[in-house]
């Protein structure tokens, strides 16, 4: 999702830690980064996280949003959970968006308490398409490229529902698309975010239409690459006109597996090669890479796997996906990526990069309280027991 913690990293977390931990100093996880105009005084990076602590009435952020990602504003730049970017959008419940003023309201809180700490803090747009359901959108039918199931399952009030079969969008409906998506971004400038990352992964709108099994148009959103592509990049565009002198990222999942239509098969990566070197053309502040699944749950991510993006994407790469302290550092240190994101240890772990920098060992989170509830799982983690020895 924006990701939720399903689709950033693995939900299994353990108390990890370098076994031979460097001088903070010598970390490249430690070093500043310019990216999009924002100076990041580390490169570790919060990766979205769908939490669901939104009231279903407004989906407007709170108190107990503004806490935790003030909590973790030492991080070198947060990107929060994917926000819906229109009422249409909305395919999972208890998710906040950015298109209501006091959404917009709710998120000035958010950015005013990171940026009284010192962060930075940019918002990501989210727009589920056909992996929403019905209930989600008053009995309609969600749309997506193609009317065809893309076979996931969609969390609505009731628990987990299977998709349905969407209707293919209208390409007047595909243009409202791109105008909800400008406006969203417009949205986040004025609650204070610095930033916006286009959410362009999983099994959601804009990776459904760059996915040959989805998307079987014949018109200029399919037909070919060129076409499947078309709505991401006119995304892309309508954004960055809202952001001239910001910053825009997006999220990209070429490896994503899930069912039989979401497949990372050699054919859709050479989609993603084409994608990754648009992109580069494009006002693109950085490109933020999920990988493929670690072999195991001690083994380290694939280096080649990012390497094959970061030769085609010019601009700064921010890799996700099974990293460590240890595996983070290294990635940087081989020039595969210039940061790395965290998803699910930043659940349990608010300090973070105090914990890296001095070689703590992790705490682990709660997969019960991943996804809704109140502030147990959510802002009740503590900090590191700093008068205790290093793990």
């Amino acid at each position: 999702m924006s990701t939720t913690l399903t689709t950033t990293e693995t939900t299994t977390d353990v108390a990890t830690r370098d076994p031979s931990p460097t001088a903070a100093s010598a970390q490249p996880l430690l070093r500043p980064l310019d990216v999009g105009g924002l100076t990041l005084p580390n490169r570790v990076v919060m990766a979205p996280m769908t939490r669901a602590r939104a009231a279903e009435e407004t989906l407007a952020p709170g108190a107990a949003h503004a806490a935790y990602y003030a909590q973790r504003a030492s991080a070198g730049l947060i990107i929060t959970e994917g926000t819906w970017t229109s009422e249409r959008a909305i395919g999972f419940t208890h998710v906040p968006g950015v298109y209501r003023e006091e959404q917009v309201a709710g998120w000035r809180r958010v950015t005013d308490a990171v940026h009284a700490l010192g962060g930075r803090i940019v918002l990501q747009l989210w727009h589920t398409g056909a992996a929403s359901h019905p209930d989600h959108l008053g009995g309609a039918l969600p749309a997506g490229p193609s009317a065809i199931n893309p076979r996931v399952r969609s969390f609505t009030r009731d628990g987990f529902r299977e998709t349905v079969v969407p209707r293919a969008m209208t390409r007047a409906e595909i243009a409202d698309t791109v105008a909800e998506f400008r406006s969203a971004a417009e949205r986040a400038r004025r609650a204070g975010f610095d930033g916006v990352e286009i959410g362009a992964l999983g099994t959601f709108l804009l990776a459904q239409f760059l996915n040959p099994r989805l998307n079987h148009r014949d018109d200029a959103y399919g037909a070919d690459r060129v076409g499947r592509r078309r709505l991401l990049l006119e995304v892309v565009d309508a954004v960055a006109e809202t952001w001239p002198d910001g910053c825009v990222g997006v999220r990209v999942a070429p490896y994503w597996h899930d069912g039989d239509r979401f497949v990372a098969d050699e054919p859709l990566l050479a989609d993603y090669d084409e994608l990754a070197a648009e992109l580069g053309d494009r006002p693109v502040s950085y490109l933020h890479l999920r990988g493929p699944e670690p072999a195991g749950p001690e083994a380290a991510p694939d280096p080649a796997a990012f390497a094959r993006y970061r030769s085609r994407f010019a601009g700064p790469l921010i890799v996700n996906n099974g990293f460590d302290r240890a595996t983070g550092n290294a990635a940087l240190a081989a020039g595969v990526a210039d940061a790395v994101s965290y998803a699910r240890h930043y659940v349990a772990n608010p300090d973070l990069v105090a914990r890296f920098a001095l070689g703590r060992a992790l705490s682990p989170g709660d997969p019960a309280t991943y996804y809704g509830g109140g502030a147990e799982g959510y802002v009740d983690y503590p900090a590191s027991n700093w008068g205790a020895p290093p793990a």
